[in-house]
């Protein structure tokens, strides 16, 4: 759990399920984290072979 879900938990009840635009935001998170990740990757291999 990354620091801000961890610091957002504390602010809303577990029980509840989320609205909307909480479950738009969550993917959207996830979705830079993974292009982030796939952007890291992409130059440590150009820096490889460069």
């Amino acid at each position: 759990m990354s620091k801000r879900e961890n610091e957002a938990s504390k602010f809303r009840p577990s029980d509840r399920p989320l609205n909307d635009y909480e479950q738009e935001q969550k993917a959207l998170r996830k979705n830079l984290e993974r292009l982030k990740a796939e952007r890291l990757a992409r130059e440590v291999a150009k820096s490889k072979d460069g």
